[in-house]
């Protein structure tokens, strides 16, 4: 099985939600709705794996300029750029490959991806990301997935962008969709922002399956200071008592298997707090990981013009 990101969650996972598949989470497209929701997936640590042949819809954008975070905006390929490279920091693997089939598996568990390419993977879950193609989920068609619109005097059959739930899920047990849809097919951000939402629902989703009930499923992934930590929530007994308190009484979990999900939350909790000196490792790093997508001449003549600016300060 390939690795994810920081977690743990199929060593996890009970019997009967298909331990040996390649994948916890196949993503169908590498645009901002797929690597956001694959970003999310993989960095709580299922095993994820985007597929994209670079076929993008943001890639018909000439240049974008609304997108938040770049103040004279962004050509295309170099956000495209950092997307993936930003998914591969966060431990999915990417596969230029295009998916044209998923079908279940034989036992009802999990789905078979099938790729141009001749790959046919496993996988629990599959999210959905593709703006304008959806026909490689017809082998899951329940009659509802897709749609006949008229278009230029003529009557087509499209995938139905109001099937899946705000958070992504659909009807298909595993099978999320983060595009189509009627809340992300239009801007970028908006998207990436639909992608984030998927992700935190598959998180949710495969939380659930782990066994933790509906009272702790959600997941917040953020890193806090160390610093902002009082001296109760630095207590391991404190954390003990706040999920002990959040069990319900009717939860399908017996003692040992409870207590073995609480202590592994209550270290993802703790490992969110860092220091400022890991606040200040990271800033650099960070900045270090832009550059590598900023144009070396670019670099170099800022270079020349802060040592330019040095030297008549300096005189």
């Amino acid at each position: 099985m390939a690795t994810g990101g920081t977690g743990d969650v199929a060593s996890e996972t009970p019997g009967g939600d298909g331990e040996d598949a390649d994948y916890d989470v196949v993503v169908v497209g590498g645009g901002p709705a797929g690597c956001s929701a694959a970003v999310f997936a993989a960095r709580y640590g299922l095993a994820t794996a985007v597929f994209d042949r670079g076929r993008s819809s943001m890639r018909q954008c000439a240049y974008l300029e609304n997108y938040p975070g770049f103040p004279a905006g962004v050509d295309v390929e170099t956000l495209y750029g950092l997307l993936h490279d930003h998914v591969a920091e966060a431990g999915s693997e990417l596969i230029a490959d295009l998916v044209e089939s998923v079908t279940r598996e034989e036992d009802g568990q999990g789905f078979v991806v099938g790729t141009q390419d001749g790959r046919r993977v496993s996988t629990r879950r599959v999210v959905a990301a593709t703006r304008y193609d959806g026909d490689y989920l017809r082998p899951l068609d329940d009659g509802t997935m897709f749609e006949t619109v008229e278009y230029d005097g003529e009557e087509r059959e499209r995938f139905a962008r109001s099937y899946p739930e705000s958070d992504g899920t659909t009807p298909v047990d595993g099978l999320y969709v983060a595009s189509p849809s009627d809340e992300a097919d239009r801007q970028a951000i908006v998207a990436a922002g639909r992608g984030a939402r998927v992700g935190l629902a598959v998180v949710r989703d495969a939380r659930r399956a782990t066994g933790y009930p509906e009272s702790v499923a959600d997941h917040y992934d953020w890193v806090r200071r160390e610093a902002a930590r009082d001296a109760e929530w630095s207590d391991r007994d404190r954390w003990r008592e706040w999920y002990d308190d959040r069990c319900p009484d009717d939860a399908d979990l017996d003692g040992d298997r409870w207590v073995t999900l609480r202590e592994r939350h209550i270290d993802r909790r703790l490992a969110t707090y860092i220091t400022d000196d890991e606040i200040e490792r990271r800033t650099e790093r960070g900045q270090r990981r832009l550059l590598d997508h900023v144009d070396d001449e670019l670099v170099l003549e800022r270079a020349r013009e802060i040592d330019a600016d040095s030297v008549e300060v300096n005189r």
